[in-house]
């Protein structure tokens, strides 16, 4: 489907084609969808404004439904048939490592607006690549995992952890992320427990789990899962805490797990939230145009929305659209890029194509009555001054 996007002002200029893919289908799609509306937000009113270079955007929007095979096919047709500028998106983390190489192979910077693999940026990294074209706006997991480790070790000081994971990439390159950061405090794990996507019956994983004396799970794994996870420990009787991975804030698993959802917490960088101007803004225009109360995943939709002000910028800094220029301009930004996860100020460089690589940029969010919220007032407060 492609997104004219075309609007009074801007005329009927040959446009600037971007990229935009993500799995707008299936059990990954809240995310898909959230961040692909916040690409078509902030495009909207780049078009409403002049577009860039005179030229309005076109946003050429491919499902990639999840699934690695289907990404890699997706990237090929909208380089080589489509012939993009840029791509934006990708929310699964097995999905960007099977098709990112086609991005780099054709010089197309790509710029992953929600998976979170730690690799998915150091892929094409020197001697063996002298130019990297994959860029990131998302929270890496490693990022992650050392925040759900200080979640319960340092605030909760808990130390008999289990780590219940899906067998995707996704699951498996997050459980080395935990265990990684759980070394760091010198503790290995009770109990590491492996599921498969639409598995629907967790019980002999958790009941190992409990077994082992875990106090608390850590999971790495995506929403309809987690929420049979999460009512399989009410099934057991099992009470402890739930903490794991930014999926846990999507739809399907705060809906499908209900009551058992509450109090369950992680990383975020984005909570629907109006604790700046610009971030109720963005809440209200979202709710408008899509005719929803609730963002399905707020951290993509912003995310999204942040991805595509970034490419605008080095566009008009490039004032070009080939691919080596847009990649140069994104390393060496001169422009401050004011977004919704945080203002942008020279995120990029030669070296280092991770918009977040600090914590301080993440809170911690809790499920409280179906909602995503602030679960500690200090992030609140320091989340705000991002802005």
């Amino acid at each position: 489907m492609a997104q004219g996007l075309l609007t009074t002002g801007v005329g009927a200029i040959e446009p600037i084609r971007i990229g935009v893919s993500g799995p707008f289908t299936g059990g990954s799609s809240p995310m898909g969808l959230s961040m692909r509306d916040g690409i078509r937000l902030a495009a909207q009113e780049i078009n409403a404004a002049g577009g860039i270079l005179g030229r309005p955007l076109r946003l050429i929007e491919r499902d990639d439904e999840a699934r690695p095979e289907r990404g890699a096919q997706v990237a090929q047709e909208l380089i080589n048939r489509e012939k993009i500028v840029a791509g934006l998106g990708i929310v699964n983390t097995g999905v960007a490592l099977a098709s990112q190489l086609f991005y780099q192979q054709a010089h197309v910077p790509m710029i992953t607006s929600v998976a979170t693999g730690s690799i998915i940026t150091r892929q094409f990294l020197p001697p063996q690549y002298p130019d990297n074209y994959i860029f990131r706006v998302s929270a890496p997991d490693s990022l992650q995992a050392a925040m759900i480790v200080e979640e319960v070790v340092v605030r909760r000081h808990l130390r008999k952890l289990a780590i219940l994971h899906d067998s995707t990439n996704y699951g498996q390159l997050g459980r080395e992320d935990l265990e990684r950061a759980l070394e760091r405090h010198g503790i290995k794990p009770v109990a590491v427990e492996r599921f498969n996507i639409r598995d629907v019956d967790m019980t002999p994983q958790l009941a190992r789990a409990r077994a082992s004396g875990a106090e608390a799970i850590l999971t790495y794994g995506l929403g309809p899962e987690l929420a049979h996870l999460a009512n399989g420990m009410v099934r057991l009787g099992w009470k402890v805490p739930l903490v794991g991975s930014w999926a846990l804030n999507m739809p399907n698993f705060i809906d499908n797990a209900g009551p058992n959802a509450e109090g369950t917490r992680m990383p975020q960088t984005f909570i629907q939230e109006g604790n700046t101007p610009a971030r109720q803004a963005f809440i209200d225009k979202y709710r408008k145009s899509f005719g929803v109360e609730r963002i399905p995943v707020a951290p993509a939709a912003a995310q999204g929305y942040d991805s595509m002000l970034l490419l605008a910028a080095a566009i008009r800094q490039a004032k070009r659209t080939d691919g080596p220029a847009l990649r140069n301009a994104l390393e060496a930004l001169q422009e401050r890029v004011e977004g919704i996860v945080m203002v942008y100020d020279r995120p990029f460089s030669r070296t280092d194509h991770e918009a977040i690589d600090s914590t301080r940029i993440l809170v911690i969010g809790e499920v409280r009555n179906r909602h995503v919220v602030f679960a500690y007032d200090e992030d609140r407060k320091r989340d705000a001054q991002h802005k």
